[in-house]
């Protein structure tokens, strides 16, 4: 086992809990990476050889980012035990894992520096109510919160600029294929090919979603539901419903019109702190990227 430099933290310190905090920013990387998120859990060895026997494990935010935007149950939990002045060290991978942007992060700092409690990363040991650590804290926090800016910022810009040559490939709606090499292609499934333009043409007739649906309900028309989640290659028919027939009727895919960039990114304040929601619809005059006849259309 490791050795660890006891004599870091004072006597007093020791006879506190240490934390442990294990976090990874999404679903993917909680499923895929496992030797990083082995790694994590592996601090609670580091803590021991430091001298601490009660340590507790936080582990509630898997998969969530530490951005800001999104309620951290185990972080607030972090801060609850702080300020009740029971944790003597916080113990994490790197300290970015703690937190991505300033309010969290320096409000944990204010908080470590008034219990006089260390964080502790592979890096080193930091006392928060010393200049010097501050400052390198404060420094890494950061860095840290402008690096996940920069990260951001490059993998939108990359896909706008993919999707105006319109090589960005997104899921097609119902009736739709995008295949390797010929591009979008309608379902091979004739069932699928005759459902859609029906809607269209009742529209025609109807001049209204709710009368198409009502028309078609009476006749017992089925529509094909995906039963794999988004990937559409499966489906099961069931009954019509009314979102069937506003999904299609709203959808410019089935003009042969190639979109990005349709929804948007939106922030509110709710108790003091930031609610990013998305997929906000914007007016067509602001959508990044449209390409008409990209492809052949169910109407013109």
């Amino acid at each position: 086992m490791k050795v660890f430099r006891t004599l870091t933290f004072p006597p007093e310190l020791l006879k506190r809990h240490a934390v442990i905090y294990v976090r990874q920013s999404t679903q993917s990387q909680v499923m895929m990476n496992l030797e990083s998120q082995g790694r994590r859990y592996d601090l609670v060895e580091m803590a021991l050889g430091y001298g601490f026997a009660g340590i507790d494990v936080i582990d509630d935010d898997l998969g969530v980012s530490a951005s800001g935007c999104q309620a951290r149950p185990g972080f607030e939990r972090l801060v609850a035990m702080l300020c009740s002045g029971s944790i003597g060290a916080v113990f994490c991978l790197e300290v970015s894992r703690l937190a991505r942007n300033g309010r969290d992060w320096h409000h944990m700092l204010e908080l470590c520096g008034m219990v006089d409690a260390r964080v502790v990363d592979h890096d080193g040991v930091y006392d928060p109510r010393h200049p010097n650590d501050r400052l390198l804290l404060g420094m890494k926090g950061s860095i840290s919160e402008f690096e996940l800016g920069v990260l951001r910022t490059r993998m939108v810009e990359a896909a706008r600029a993919k999707a105006r040559r319109a090589e960005l490939r997104y899921t097609p709606p119902v009736g739709y294929l995008w295949d390797r090499d010929a591009g979008v292609m309608f379902d091979a499934d004739l069932r699928i090919q005759e459902v859609i333009p029906q809607i269209f043409c009742r529209f025609r007739e109807l001049g209204s979603a709710r009368q198409v649906l009502l028309a078609m309900s009476s006749e017992g028309i089925h529509f094909p539901r995906p039963s794999d989640g988004i990937r559409l290659t499966s489906f099961e028919w069931q009954p019509i419903r009314y979102r069937n027939v506003i999904s299609v009727l709203k959808n410019m895919f089935y003009a042969g019109v190639y979109a990005y960039g349709m929804t948007g990114r939106q922030a509110k304040i709710r108790d003091g702190r930031a609610h990013v929601t998305y997929k906000n619809r914007k007016s067509p005059e602001d959508w990044d990227v449209v390409i008409r006849d990209h492809h052949v259309g169910y109407i013109d």
